[in-house]
């Protein structure tokens, strides 16, 4: 099988229309995304006026992309900017590059991105116990299971834990 290239980089003007109908076009992506928190796919007009801002900017959302067709994005938000708490994240919406280590590549890129940009000690991810697979993925690259609030997300009948990850540049450093 040929090696795919993949890379993060900021979206560009002309791409609007295939980065929304990424997003939109099936909803597989978002069972193991928050599924608990309320979501309704955004329209072109909405798209185009908040998340696609963000994806040219690039500064706290990006495109993954493999062999430069989009198939994700890595995201960052601040916890707390005060104390430099930074969080980041993934979504690759297209199922057929799941379980491919397209996000591991994509992750390890943004992190170091994050950890060269900005003025920060710490990367966290969060994410829930209905998502085995970024909570593999988390201790593969090296981050540390720092919390697990039991029982505090509900979704579908059936209580979930919330489950917390953070990596040291330090860390960081040494493993990549």
């Amino acid at each position: 099988m040929q090696e795919k290239l993949v890379k993060i980089r900021p979206a560009k003007p002309n791409e609007l229309e295939i980065i929304h109908s990424l997003i939109t076009k099936n909803d597989e992506w978002t069972t193991f995304n928050g599924p608990y928190f309320p979501y309704s796919h955004p329209s072109l007009q909405q798209f185009e006026k908040t998340s696609f801002q963000s994806l040219l900017s690039g500064l706290e959302l990006q495109l993954v992309t493999v062999d430069d067709v989009p198939v994700g994005t890595v995201n960052c938000y601040w916890e707390c900017e005060d104390t430099r708490w930074l969080e980041a994240g993934i979504v690759i919406y297209d199922p057929t590059f799941w379980g491919k280590g397209i996000a591991a590549l994509a992750i390890t890129i943004w992190v170091s991105h994050l950890f060269q940009a900005k003025e920060i000690e710490r990367v966290g991810m969060t994410t829930w116990s209905g998502n085995p697979r970024m909570m593999s993925l988390a201790l593969k690259l090296g981050f540390q299971q720092e919390a697990r609030l039991r029982k505090v997300r509900y979704y579908q009948g059936k209580y979930y834990d919330s489950v917390k990850y953070g990596v040291l540049r330090s860390e960081w450093q040494e493993h990549n």
